[in-house]
């Protein structure tokens, strides 16, 4: 197989995002709230740390994992006969799906959802957002697929073709771009849009509960998580006004949030 750039993967993010920031610009679906630079900034600056502190405890864990998997042929991939090709297609559509069911948990179990409410408390959502997770979230999920990748057998290699994949796709569907629906509704057949994700980031929680899938579409059309809104311009998101302060936004308030328990006494 071709040998993959590490330095792939966060090149290729800081260009997909300026890409959309230019399109946010130009095109937006939601008025663009005032504070934006101080908004994306602080997304970021939480996007990098996570990725610096998961790298810096995981790197060298998924490798050992993933090689360990092999050599002791446990996982299903590793039982299976196939084409390189047909072997890595199955891997992605078993790992996409995992991803699914693991988004799906976070928000029924209640520990959980207090983390992963960090990514929904934002109001102002564009690309940016889909960098903004709680360290804690990134560290239980990280360690989940500690898990999941050898039952799957899964190599690294394959795992990092799965995020060069992913990746400007989440974030595209959290972007603020008034993308033609026509277009929209061609893309979603296969992947998760802006359309189908905006009604996930919602303020009201029925639809918050849906529209879980992270790359394909097609989960949550399985598993009767699907919704669509008519009107997605009207759409409101966040989690609240309690959650808007400015307190909450920035780095160190993103970080502090799942710790106080009032924001949080109508949300649970």
């Amino acid at each position: 197989m071709f040998e993959l750039d590490p330095y792939l993967k966060p090149m290729g993010i800081m260009v997909v995002l300026a890409v959309l920031w230019t399109f946010e610009s130009i095109r937006p679906m939601f008025a663009v709230k005032s504070g934006r630079l101080r908004h994306d900034v602080n997304n970021l600056a939480i996007g990098i740390f996570n990725a610096l502190l998961a790298g810096l405890i995981f790197s060298a864990l998924m490798l050992t994992v993933t090689v360990w998997s092999a050599n002791q042929k446990i996982g299903l991939l590793h039982h299976m006969e196939l084409m390189p090709w047909l072997e890595l297609l199955i891997g992605l559509l078993l790992f996409d799906c995992w991803q699914y069911c693991w988004h799906r948990l976070n928000h029924r179990v209640q520990f959980l959802w207090r983390f992963h409410a960090v990514h929904h408390s934002d109001a102002a959502m564009d690309a940016s957002s889909a960098l903004r997770f709680h360290s804690i979230e990134i560290l239980y999920s990280t360690t989940a697929r500690l898990i999941v990748l050898p039952l799957i057998g899964l190599s690294l290699h394959q795992v990092m073709i799965y995020e060069i994949i992913l990746l400007p796709i989440i974030l595209f569907q959290h972007s603020n771009i008034a993308l033609p629906e026509r277009l929209d509704k061609l893309l979603r057949v296969i992947i998760v849009t802006p359309r189908i994700h905006w009604v996930h980031h919602s303020c009201v929680k029925q639809e918050t509960d849906s529209n879980y899938a992270s790359l394909l579409s097609i989960w949550d059309r399985l598993f009767a998580s699907f919704k669509l809104r008519d009107d997605p311009q009207n759409i409101v998101f966040g989690l609240g006004k309690r959650f808007d302060d400015s307190e909450w936004n920035s780095l160190p308030g993103m970080l502090k949030q799942p710790f106080n328990a009032a924001l949080y006494k109508k949300n649970l």
